[in-house]
């Protein structure tokens, strides 16, 4: 742990995919603190592939056993976008209602996340899919493979 009352910084990447969408879905999220590196990966029979990202970012959240400084790095705006352009809090606002009057999917996601981002100064950094980020490549595969194996 960093001295006095600083929060620890741990990096986190993480992706989703699915086979179909919907369709069987898998996560992975790489969890690194101070050179220790974590991976873990799970799968959802039903599912779409906005919810596998959101579920990546959520379960590598909750292994955090105390308030973190997060560097969160991901492949969806969708996600990153939600925090960081402002959409979740206008959500919110709207009663969880969008700008057509649609209701936001993935809810329960969403209220997941800012559970745990009350908990923990998250940096939402956008990262380029299938690119040159060995990490958000990992990922994807651990999530890819957790597919291949339940198939």
């Amino acid at each position: 742990m960093i001295k006095g009352d600083k929060k620890a910084l741990v990096e986190i990447y993480t992706d989703g995919a699915c086979s179909g969408n919907p369709g069987p879905g898998g996560w992975g999220a790489i969890l690194i603190y101070e050179g220790i590196k974590k991976e873990i990966s799970g799968y959802e029979e039903n599912t779409t592939n906005n919810r596998m990202e959101l579920t990546a970012a959520i379960k590598a959240l909750s292994m955090l056993k105390k308030p973190c400084n997060v560097n969160l790095y991901s492949d969806s705006s969708y996600l990153v976008n939600a925090f960081n352009q402002g959409w979740i809090a206008k959500w919110q606002k709207k009663n969880w209602v969008k700008s057509d009057k649609t209701p936001v999917e993935n809810q329960d996601l969403w209220n997941k996340l800012l559970e745990l981002t009350s908990i923990h100064n998250v940096n939402w950094i956008k990262v380029k899919g299938h690119a040159d980020n060995e990490y958000n490549n990992k990922c994807d595969k651990l999530a890819t493979e957790q597919i291949k194996k339940m198939k």
